[in-house]
């Protein structure tokens, strides 16, 4: 099963004497964010769990949810158990590099002995994994493999190549670290004696560079520099390598019969001598899964995984069991749901069957066997927790309440933490038993957010599936608490509506809730509408934007701001709309093909050119430019500037890694060069989240601002 952290708690910072009406003040003063007691981690014997406190790691009971023992003093950053639990790893300083990758210095804490060794000398690596044997440690410095031997302390380099902008070994790009979500790219077979890892030449990947401005003693900007392939650009040339520790020798997996494919997963089965391979197509439509013998090189195809649009490359699901049969997850009945494959690649049977999504598999449990699993079973808006047994009989409900439940099982999956998060009200945090769910006691119940919630009365979230262009989309509205529906009033659109995306879900909702209230006070209906394209029903309404990215989105968007507009309390005049990133996007296309339906909209880190953004994602929706072109063009809103007519506001922030200022850049010059107006507001320094200082208090100001000035 996957290692289980647990993120529980949520607590208010609450204030006194504010009035019944939201301002910006409450917007930063009245926190909503979980204040997750982070680093937790459930421990082997499935009774206990740890936690990282100000004063070092402690253990809990869950029985008791009381603190039972102080494994290790001192303050972390942050820490993880290898296999066994015999040692503990240490992080002591950490600096990031991308949304997921950072390079720490770490410390490796022997629990029998209390000994502590430092890796690699203090210096700061990358992605340390310790060998299933306890006795090496491999990790990456400096786009390099290394591996050090815990009795010895002594390092051992694997490979001498790695260089910054050429060649990276044992951990991912920027493109498969944002679009494949993972970072180490690297794995120990179950002897120790073998590092599977993959290599990756980004020397010919077109190189950004980002400006970075820094302070007012920075006479010059320096510059940000790395490899990220556009859409229909080279990427990275990956290889698959594995080093024999006895030997010394490094060998290369023939992959010939491939050109121009990507390498989503890489992992070594429960036997010693097989790694599991998972090669996918550029159109990542046909992925092949192999099993390799380890000494022979020899490729045993298990089977081929196809769909008629994409695979979600970035959520695949390989579990392997003790009999080295595994597990996986496909949407090939139209759902995603679990497949039980053999070792020999020949389908068990489909685990999970309905019209509804797995949409977090949460582990496998070899003494009771049975999968747990999250799921969209009560609802494409809510999510339940259950478990099933792998021959797929005796599914047992564990939470089913309307709202979002997520589960955090302990290792025996004897217990779990379930996060009950519902809107309208505040989130709850329980103990469950994982047989049959029963709550065993409530951990915490938010009593004193809730009774907060209650004195300033915030307008609800309303709920419904609208009837828009032939099928029915969820939606959400929130409403002036003084509600008349003899007025008529302006409306306000919130969006994301990317693939696979969900914003219309019944959930609690942290910073942009509150800041609609302070919208509805001021005489604005909100609604949010999640378009064809977005997740949770299904792979035909997610999949039908394939090769078309945006045009059934907006065309969604647009008859449903015309049906909004339609009812009676609505000004058809004054609808606006505000998003974030491809939200930003579908902004910018709503000013431009909605130009006579939207008379106001705010684009926040919006793409405006689909070359201008990432291989793997752009590719995976649209294929590339040069297959495509009509795909691009048609559905990118720099093309589309001389439609502009209203109130436009576009911002960026000018180091974001992931979104580049460019699409901002871009789209402001041909709106200049159309002669229209608009306003525009960069945030120096600032990544695709716009963070940092007094930065979104600004942004928020801003964006409220011109809200009540041209809506």
């Amino acid at each position: 099963m996957k290692q289980t952290f647990l993120y529980f708690f949520c607590f208010f910072t609450l204030q006194t004497g504010f009035g019944q009406e939201f301002t910006l003040d409450d917007l930063f003063r009245f926190e909503y964010y979980p204040n997750a007691v982070q680093g937790g981690a459930s421990m082997l014997d499935g009774e206990h769990f740890t936690l990282l406190s100000d004063t070092g790691i402690e253990k809990y009971s869950y029985k008791t949810f009381q603190k039972v023992d102080q494994i290790k003093n001192g303050r972390f950053t942050d820490y993880f158990f290898n296999a066994d639990e015999s040692y503990l790893f240490l992080e002591t300083k950490s600096e990031p590099i991308f949304r997921r990758s950072k390079r720490s210095v770490y410390t490796l804490y022997n629990l029998k002995t209390k000994e502590e060794t430092k890796l690699f000398d203090g210096k700061m690596i990358q992605e340390p994994t310790l060998s299933p044997d306890g006795k090496k440690v491999a990790f990456v410095f400096e786009n390099n493999l290394y591996f050090q031997d815990i009795a010895t302390q002594k390092v051992s380099q694997i490979t001498s190549d790695g260089s910054a902008g050429e060649i990276i070994n044992g951990v991912t790009d920027w493109v498969y670290e944002e679009e494949f979500s993972f970072v180490r790219a690297f794995d120990w077979s179950a002897d120790s004696n073998t590092i599977a890892f993959i290599r990756f030449d980004e020397s010919h990947v077109p190189e950004i560079g980002i400006d970075i401005y820094g302070n007012d003693q920075a006479l010059y900007p320096s510059q940000l520099k790395f490899k990220y392939p556009k859409a229909g650009e080279k990427n990275s040339l990956v290889e698959v390598k594995l080093y024999d520790l006895k030997s010394n020798k490094t060998k290369t997996l023939d992959l010939s019969e491939y050109s121009d494919f990507y390498i989503p997963r890489i992992q070594f089965s429960k036997k010693a001598d097989e790694l599991a391979l998972v090669v996918s197509n550029r159109h990542q439509n046909k992925l092949d899964v192999y099993l390799v013998n380890t000494t022979s090189l020899e490729k045993k195809k298990l089977f081929t995984e196809t769909d008629k649009a994409w695979i979600d490359t970035d959520n695949l699901t390989l579990d392997f069991l003790d009999d080295n049969s595994f597990l996986w997850n496909s949407e090939r009945d139209g759902y995603r749901h679990i497949y039980h494959y053999s070792d020999k690649g020949k389908l068990i049977n489909q685990v999970t069957k309905g019209k509804w999504e797995v949409t977090e598999f949460y582990g496998y449990s070899p003494e009771n066997k049975r999968i747990y699993f999250q799921s969209t079973e009560p609802g494409s808006m809510n999510r339940g927790v259950y478990s099933i047994g792998i021959n797929g009989k005796r599914k047992q409900t564990l939470a089913d309440k309307p709202g979002m439940n997520s589960a955090n099982f302990s290792h025996s999956f004897a217990y779990f933490i379930l996060t009950h998060d519902q809107a309208n009200t505040v989130p709850t945090y329980s103990l469950a038993n994982g047989k049959n769910g029963n709550i065993l006691t409530v951990l915490e119940d938010n009593a004193r957010a809730k009774a907060y919630w209650e004195q300033k009365n915030p307008a609800p979230k309303v709920f419904s599936e609208i009837d828009i262009n032939g099928v029915k989309l969820n939606s959400y509205m929130i409403k002036p608490k003084d509600f008349d529906p003899n007025k008529e009033y302006p409306l306000f659109m919130y969006l994301y509506g990317g693939p696979g995306s969900q914003q219309a879900t019944n959930r609690a909702d942290t910073f942009n809730y509150w800041w609609f209230q302070v919208l509805a006070d001021a005489g604005y209906v909100v609604v949010c509408v999640d378009n064809r394209g977005t997740g949770g029903k299904g792979a035909e309404f997610k999949k039908v934007t394939y090769k078309n990215l945006g045009h059934y989105e907006i065309e969604d968007q647009m008859a449903a701001a015309k049906y909004y507009g339609s009812l009676p309390f609505i000004d058809k005049d004054r609808i606006g709309m505000f998003g974030w990133s491809f939200g930003g996007y579908m902004t910018s296309l709503a000013m431009t093909k909605g130009a006579d339906i939207f008379k106001m909209g705010i684009a926040v880190a919006p793409v405006t050119n689909w070359k201008y953004y990432d291989t793997v994602y752009t590719e995976r929706f649209l294929q590339t430019p040069q297959e495509n072109e009509s795909g691009y063009n048609d559905n990118s809103p720099i093309n589309y500037v001389d439609l502009m007519k209203g109130n436009f506001l576009m911002i960026h922030g000018t180091a974001d890694d992931n979104v580049h200022v460019q699409n901002a850049m871009q789209f402001a010059e041909a709106l200049i060069q159309a002669n229209k107006e608009f306003e525009y507001m960069v945030y120096p320094d600032k990544n695709h989240g716009i963070f940092g200082g007094n930065t979104r208090r600004h942004l928020y100001n801003k964006m409220t601002k011109f809200i009540k000035e041209n809506l």
